[in-house]
């Protein structure tokens, strides 16, 4: 069971770095969801909190680390990739997703008996 979610924390990684670092234009009309990016970062960011913890990484360095790199990633963004853009409220997106996904494994490991 640890092996597969070290894979998937793994997975979860790779796949937050190409969202935040590959640039993928939006089709132009593309229907638009208020608020939908915000969403995103907070998914992007959570799932790796979620599965770095439930593979029994320590929480608190899942944490710091994923809660460095929002902000490293949005001034990467803003001032190395071309046609992207920094957004303080991804970063707190981004760090509400840290919370929400530290907080949910912590419950399951300490209170549902989660093998993590």
């Amino acid at each position: 069971m640890v092996r597969v979610l070290r894979g998937g924390f793994v997975a979860a990684v790779l796949l937050q770095l190409a969202m935040l670092y590959l640039h993928v234009p939006t089709p132009s009309g593309a229907a638009s969801i208020p608020h939908a990016d915000k969403i995103v970062h907070a998914a992007i960011f959570a799932a790796p909190a979620l599965l770095g913890v439930l593979a029994g990484l320590r929480a608190w360095v899942v944490a710091l680390v994923l809660g460095l790199h929002a902000p490293v990633s949005e001034l990467v963004q803003h001032y190395v990739l071309a046609g992207r853009q920094g957004d303080p409220m991804d970063m707190l997106a981004d760090w509400v997703g840290i919370a929400l996904g530290t907080g949910v494994a912590l419950w399951l490991t300490r209170r549902a008996g989660f093998p993590g």
